[in-house]
């Protein structure tokens, strides 16, 4: 292995011909964590937002880069950009800066020795995160709480029976409270996130559980499910972007029988109404606080 890419930069960034992808947010991908030390000679990183796991993401390039390795690093600059320069001379890496169509570039050759490589790593690991007493990461949709609309849909949410899925199902803390029925028979727990599967194989120890690394939006629907419950994601690459969650309406639909049952929470901002009246037969919200609503959608 010679070339790893994180992410999908933009088209007027090159991508290398070839290179292995490594995007725990692209499923099927090679996971960055696995490469051995010394055994990569070229890293394109396309950095991610967060301050903790875009320096996770550095170090662990540069842990697999051979010394003399080439690291070409990028990040818009409303979302980390500005700050490229300063957390890789944190590193003690010297490089070339450069900026173009609003991102900020960085490019240097790995040293022989680099520093903190290990600390960072450290801190954008898996964990047992204390006061949520979950195991998340840095990086998973919010990783160290209970999102408040997941919070009130397992609130409202009543004893489920037979079959389901959480449809992006983060860490897992939905699909915690919805096994906690005796009447559910199987629940199949999906997430685009490698990294919150992985968490929530830890936070979801029943034999009912299955996971899945996949995007909702390309799932295969048999039309069996007897329920699903979700908490859509609306943003892809930091903007929002209200066809996520549209997407996941009608792929609830899809998966369900006749008869079926959704359980969707969605920010009251959201207008989801007009997915959910043509994909199911009857909708009811269920509750509408906090700034969140509650839907009931039935097949």
């Amino acid at each position: 292995m010679t070339t790893i890419l994180y992410g999908r930069p933009p088209a007027a960034f090159d991508v290398p011909t070839g290179a292995v992808q490594t995007s725990p947010l692209i499923p099927g991908s090679t996971a960055l964590e696995d490469l051995a030390p010394d055994s990569v000679e070229e890293a394109m990183i396309y950095a991610p937002p967060g301050a903790t796991e875009r320096r996770y993401t550095l170090a662990l390039a540069l842990r697999a880069l051979k010394v003399g390795g080439r690291l070409d690093v990028l990040a818009p600059k409303d979302k980390g950009g500005s700050r490229l320069a300063k957390e890789l001379k944190s590193f003690g890496l010297d490089f070339v800066e450069t900026a173009k169509a609003h991102h900020r570039r960085c490019i240097l050759g790995r040293p022989d020795k680099v520093e903190g490589v290990d600390e960072a790593i450290a801190l954008g690991n898996l964990r047992l995160v204390p006061g949520l007493e979950a195991w998340s990461q840095p990086g998973v949709f919010a990783w160290d709480r209970i999102d408040p609309g997941t919070a009130l849909l397992a609130q409202v949410l009543p004893s489920l029976k037979g079959t389901g899925a959480d449809l992006g199902c983060g860490f897992g803390a939905l699909s915690a409270v919805v096994l906690r029925s005796s009447g559910v028979t199987s629940l199949r727990l999906v997430d685009i996130d490698r990294r919150a599967i992985g968490a929530a194989r830890r936070n979801v120890e029943d034999v009912r559980a299955s996971f899945e690394w996949a995007d909702v939006r390309t799932l295969e629907a048999a039309g069996d499910l007897d329920f699903v419950v979700s908490n859509p994601p609306f943003h892809d690459g930091g903007a929002e972007d209200r066809r996520l969650g549209q997407n996941f309406i009608r792929k609830a639909a899809e998966m369900l029988k006749k008869g079926g049952t959704a359980w969707i929470v969605a920010n009251r901002h959201l207008p989801y109404e007009a997915e959910l009246n043509a994909a199911f037969k009857r909708v009811r919200m269920v509750a509408d606080q906090g700034g969140y609503k509650i839907f009931e959608a039935v097949k």
